[in-house]
């Protein structure tokens, strides 16, 4: 009997996880040497190093203007990327999982995003499963050695 393919089936063009360690991630062929935020379309370089870097304030801006854009969410340029915020932020803490920053996902739900909260290697295969079911998802995740 063949093997099964338990593989997400993924619509071209979306930016499926391939591998992360090693301080790096291999996202849809392109690797990146940093922490990484990532959602259907597009993957970028992200500075955030450990949970400590983290507040919902300058992860809401990272999500909606650029990873690294100076935080200015009063500006009249702060408008939301084209159709929003994620409905589902997944946040990989690491290597090992760490509880989330007392306040943090309150000041998420605040915001409008559910965060779900998990190490790095959880935080690659959750993300690319709801890739493979088409929902407005977006991914945080710390880069682990």
């Amino acid at each position: 009997m063949p093997g099964l393919d338990v593989t997400p089936s993924v619509p071209a063009g979306r930016m499926v996880i391939q591998s992360y360690g090693g301080g790096r991630f291999r996202v849809a062929d392109q690797v990146f040497e940093t922490s990484i935020i990532v959602e259907r379309d597009h993957c970028r370089a992200w500075s955030a190093t450990s949970i400590g870097d983290l507040d919902a304030q300058s992860l809401h801006w990272a999500l909606t203007k650029g990873a690294d854009a100076p935080v200015d969410p009063g500006s009249a340029d702060a408008a939301l990327v084209p159709g929003g915020p994620p409905e589902i932020l997944i946040l990989g803490c690491g290597g090992r999982f760490v509880a989330p920053p007392t306040g943090f996902r309150p000041d998420m739900k605040a915001l409008g995003i559910a965060v779900e909260w998990m190490d790095t290697g959880a935080a690659c295969r959750t993300f690319n499963v709801l890739l493979g079911e088409e929902r407005r998802v977006a991914a945080a995740i710390l880069a682990i050695e």
